[in-house]
């Protein structure tokens, strides 16, 4: 289910809250080219430690992500597993770990030329 268009850029961040382009506002965001939601974290069972897993980073290759940035939340503390950086490996996706205020920059960035994917945490 590729996408041709843009990712929908990140708008405005503070702790706790994400707004995003023509989505709304979200406490941690998926984002993908075309779209996004909320990043609810008990879907997949994901906690700090180990951190996030390969179920969290699937919709967004199903939506033709090329690019994927993780963000490890404000300070560093959300983890990502290491069978998740290798699934994405495996499909030949560039994976971009960055603290949260780094990967809002690269992601709005990437996100008018490129299929970029992000798992953005907004606090911790």
């Amino acid at each position: 289910m590729e996408s041709t268009q843009a990712s929908p850029r990140i708008t405005r961040d503070s702790w706790g809250k994400l707004e995003v382009e023509g989505l709304g506002t979200f406490k941690d965001a998926k984002l993908w080219p075309g779209g996004g939601r909320e990043w609810n974290w008990r879907e997949t069972g994901t906690n700090h430690r180990p951190g996030i897993q390969p179920a969290d980073v699937e919709e967004l290759v199903e939506h033709g992500a090329e690019v994927v940035i993780l963000s490890k939340g404000r300070n560093g503390l959300l983890g990502i597993r290491q069978e998740t950086k290798d699934l994405l490996a495996a499909r030949g996706i560039e994976v971009k770990v960055l603290t949260t205020q780094k990967a809002i920059k690269a992601y709005n960035e990437l996100a008018p030329a490129q299929k970029v994917g992000a798992l953005i945490h907004s606090t911790c």
